[in-house]
């Protein structure tokens, strides 16, 4: 079942972006990881800023989350992660499609490292196209409010 997550869900959403994001941990550099992956205060701020959070819940356990943010004209896909246990069983894509399906008549786009292969293989999968660099540097900068050295090694997907 998949419901709308707000502050109060801070901690059980962090629990699965901390453990989820071990992933990225040996593929993006070493200056722009951190343990915890993202803290309360940040998760706070992402909440302050607009981001709204959608959980799939399975026998009473949270086990994967999506957000959206609107920016400008756009919709911006944040923070997709999945309890490690139930990654691959289709806990991502269900949440994906649930945002698409809410979101038909909006330009969408996401952004992730761009090191994460999977992380771009799973979106280009539901029709996203990746943007060139110059075109990835511009967008980044528009919509997301990200530190320099995480624009340089990250890319930016769209579907219209």
């Amino acid at each position: 079942m998949i419901s709308e997550y707000k502050k109060i869900d801070t901690s059980k959403i962090l629990y699965i972006i901390n453990d989820a994001s071990l992933k990225y941990k040996d593929i993006i550099p070493k200056d722009c990881w951190h343990e915890p992956y993202m803290s309360e205060r940040e998760l706070t701020n992402e909440f302050n800023k607009g981001v709204r959070m959608y959980g799939y819940l399975d026998k009473k356990q949270l086990i994967g989350v999506i957000g959206i943010q609107k920016v400008k004209e756009v919709i911006l896909i944040r923070h997709a992660y999945t309890l490690t246990s139930h990654q691959g069983k289709g806990v991502g894509s269900t949440l994906l499609e649930y945002l698409l399906n809410k979101n038909k008549n909006f330009r969408l786009l996401v952004g992730t490292w761009k090191n994460a292969k999977w992380a771009i293989r799973f979106y280009k999968k539901f029709g996203f196209i990746l943007h060139s660099e110059d075109e990835t540097n511009l967008l980044l900068k528009k919509y997301w409010e990200i530190p320099s050295k995480q624009i340089k090694n990250s890319v930016v997907l769209e579907r219209y």
